[in-house]
């Protein structure tokens, strides 16, 4: 029987168990009062469609804060949705027409993904993280956005992503403060799995796809051009002599983190989701999965 606790529903079946947020997901759903809407297949567009129509339902702002808020409680176990809810997130003092539409097509996408959750399966307990930054990504500020996630052999455990504090000068940049945070995420999760006395003793794999990033970290010479990234980034560097984590080059199509920076082509989405490991429960509509 599936356990269920906070929203979150624990299912066993014989080779794995299944985490999600089906019941949550359709409350959300009723709430915005979208419930027959046509579903869509991707949370995010890469273009705002220049007329941007009015939808009566979402136009109050506070409920487009309660939605929000309750979208962010989904991404426990919906990474696949993170960047869309985390770009929302940053409107909620004053929505705009096209924040809204952006809120009307993440609820269109989760209609049609209810039953998506995040499987736990038996496999080794080797850590490995990709990292990847899209750089002065806000419009306004020019900040980037970071994100990174880390799987426990092949079941994901840890995932982020956050608009940096402060404005990158470079690509480069941009993509070792992600590395660094990626790193400080890493670095807790191996003590974390000393505290349950499993011991991972070889270096974790940390993926990025910016060779100039990677030559940073690996160069012993603190250069006068990069002076201005935060001293305290140097613990990358720190780890990676200590052989803590290993750092390797990963390319951008095989980047997972990829889909936790930025929006994407539906093709695309949907081959980083699987590989983020994101499915249906293979139990709905008689174990037939979403074509």
């Amino acid at each position: 029987m599936p356990t269920t606790f906070l929203a979150s529903k624990l299912k066993k079946h014989p080779d794995k168990y299944f985490l999600s947020q089906h019941a949550y997901a359709t409350y959300i759903i009723q709430q915005s009062n979208l419930f027959h809407c046509k579903p869509a297949a991707n949370p995010s567009c890469t273009k705002l469609p220049i007329d941007i129509p009015i939808d009566s339902n979402l136009e109050d702002p506070s409920l487009y804060r309660k939605l929000t808020g309750a979208l962010q409680y989904l991404t426990i176990t919906r990474p696949d949705i993170a960047y869309a809810v985390n770009n929302l997130s940053q409107h909620m003092h004053d929505p705009q027409p096209s924040h809204i539409h952006l809120l009307k097509r993440l609820i269109r996408y989760i209609k049609g993904t209810t039953h998506f959750g995040l499987p736990i399966t038996k496999s080794d307990l080797r850590l490995r993280t990709y990292s990847d930054a899209d750089w002065a990504s806000d419009p306004v500020t020019r900040k980037s956005t970071s994100g990174y996630c880390s799987f426990l052999g092949s079941t994901l455990v840890s995932w982020a992503v956050k608009k940096q504090t402060t404005v990158s000068r470079s690509s480069t940049e941009s993509e070792y403060r992600a590395l660094a945070a990626a790193a400080a995420d890493t670095i807790w999760l191996k003590r974390l799995l000393t505290d349950f006395r499993i011991n991972h003793n070889q270096h974790v794999e940390l993926y990025c796809d910016n060779t100039s990033a990677i030559a940073l970290t690996n160069n012993p010479v603190f250069q006068a051009r990069t002076k201005h990234i935060k001293i305290g980034h140097r613990f990358l560097r720190e780890n990676l002599a200590n052989n803590y984590i290993r750092l390797l080059p990963i390319k951008t199509v095989d980047q997972i983190a990829d889909l936790l920076t930025k929006p994407l082509s539906t093709p695309r989405f949907k081959l980083l989701r699987d590989k983020l490991t994101i499915t249906p429960d293979s139990f709905v509509c008689g174990g037939l999965l979403e074509n």
